[in-house]
């Protein structure tokens, strides 16, 4: 029985300016959102509540840049305003506008890995594959 539909590290990537920079191995993605409740006066209980903005931070593990990134001189810490693009069998998450705020690196002289980094994205995109 042969498995299929399992993301591997190709389907999720770095990409700046419609190039993949580096794929990634494995991530975990968490959105929050601020609220604020509507009180009325004499209830005991909020009458609504209004969401606010959204905040996506996503941690990356082992990130590998590609050869071509490699060859323009790829440094994970001057990169800004990038994309993330995770490809699932049934769809394609696009979280955009990304900044890091940490970066963690381990490993050997000259390879261009990066063990775990947190990125920030302004926005997230959910489309049909």
């Amino acid at each position: 029985m042969e498995v299929t539909g399992f993301p591997t590290s190709s389907d999720i990537y770095l990409e700046v300016d419609g190039t993949k920079v580096a794929v990634v191995q494995s991530y975990a993605a968490k959105s929050t959102r601020t609220s604020q409740t509507v009180e009325a006066f004499g209830e005991d209980e909020p009458v609504a509540t209004i969401p606010g903005q959204r905040t996506h931070v996503i941690e990356l593990t082992r990130l590998y840049a590609t050869d071509e990134a490699i060859r323009d001189g790829i440094d994970f810490h001057s990169l800004s305003d990038f994309s993330l693009v995770i490809c699932k069998p049934d769809r394609k998450i696009i979280y955009s506008g990304c900044q890091w705020s940490s970066i963690s690196e381990t490993g050997a002289l000259g390879a261009m890995v990066v063990e775990k980094i947190t990125i920030v994205a302004s926005k997230r995109i959910e489309t049909a594959a």
